[in-house]
C-alpha cells in the first residue's frame, strides 16, 4: 500500500466522521422539534479501501417525552465521532511525514 494509500484512507475516516457528526448535531438541535425523525449514519468500506458513511432516518421508537432523540445517546456519539476523527487526523499526518522524509532524501 502506498503513502498516498493511506492517507487517502485518513481522508476518507475524516469525511465519515465529519457526516456523523453533522447528523448528530441535527439529531441535538430538533431533539424538541414534534415529529423529527432521528437521524442515524451508517458506515460501509469503500472498494480502493477507506470508508463511506451514509445519513438516513432511523424510523425509531420514540421516547417518553415524544422525541426520538436520546440526548446521552447524541453524546456519546459525539464523542466517538471527536475521537475517530482525531485517530484519522493522526495517521494522515503521519503519511504527511513520511512525504516530508522522503523529500528531504531526494534533496540531500
Amino acid at each position: 500500500m502506498s503513502i498516498s494509500a493511506v492517507m487517502g484512507i485518513s481522508l476518507s475516516g475524516m469525511q465519515a466522521q465529519q457526516t456523523r457528526l453533522s447528523a448528530t448535531a441535527n439529531n441535538v438541535a430538533n431533539a424538541l422539534t414534534p415529529a423529527y425523525d432521528r437521524l442515524e449514519t451508517r458506515f460501509g468500506n469503500s472498494q480502493g479501501g477507506g470508508v463511506t458513511a451514509s445519513v438516513r432516518p432511523s424510523g425509531g421508537a420514540t421516547f417518553e417525552d415524544g422525541s426520538n432523540v436520546d440526548l446521552a445517546s447524541e453524546m456519546v456519539a459525539l464523542a466517538e465521532a471527536e475521537t475517530a476523527f482525531k485517530a484519522n487526523a493522526a495517521a494522515w499526518e503521519t503519511g504527511a511525514d513520511i512525504w516530508d522524509v522522503l523529500l528531504a532524501i531526494k534533496r540531500e
